[in-house]
């Protein structure tokens, strides 16, 4: 079992909405990396759909995961992953190999979108950021 994960979207350290803020900070920076396949912009959230054939790249946090057994069912509940019922799930999570910005690979889960993305928007640059934090858009009631 992976010891790590790779955060691409709203689990990424500044990223992470209100509920999960605290959770979020238990999780220790171990650098930054990437892995193939196409990100998809949802609004609030991103979604990535992996291909290691892919020319494209997904950018992220890789992050050490606290010892505590109830963590990751915890993740898997904001991230909606049954592990019990994958085919009806959001979100799957998967064990992938991440190639780190420092050099190498490392075996981390990754939350990867379960549903076909319809006409969701590509995040060109496979780097996503919440709305607050693009360019022009300036949140006037955050929830």
């Amino acid at each position: 079992m992976s010891e790590y994960l790779f955060a691409y979207g709203t689990l990424q350290p500044g990223l992470a909405p209100g509920e999960m803020t605290s959770l979020v900070a238990e999780l220790a920076p171990a650098g930054r990396g990437f892995v193939r396949g196409l990100l998809y912009d949802f609004g609030h959230y991103p979604g990535a759909i992996l291909d290691p054939k892919s020319t494209q790249k997904i950018f992220g946090a890789v992050l050490r995961l606290p010892e505590s057994p109830d963590f990751l069912p915890t993740l898997d509940a904001y991230e909606e992953f049954d592990p019990f019922a994958p085919e009806q799930s959001q979100f799957i999570r998967t064990a992938h190999a991440v190639t780190l910005e420092s050099g190498g690979d490392l075996l981390c889960w990754v939350y990867v979108y379960n549903r076909d993305p319809g006409d969701a928007r590509v995040v060109e640059g496979g780097l996503w950021m919440s709305r607050r934090e693009m360019p022009g858009n300036a949140v006037k009631n955050p929830g």
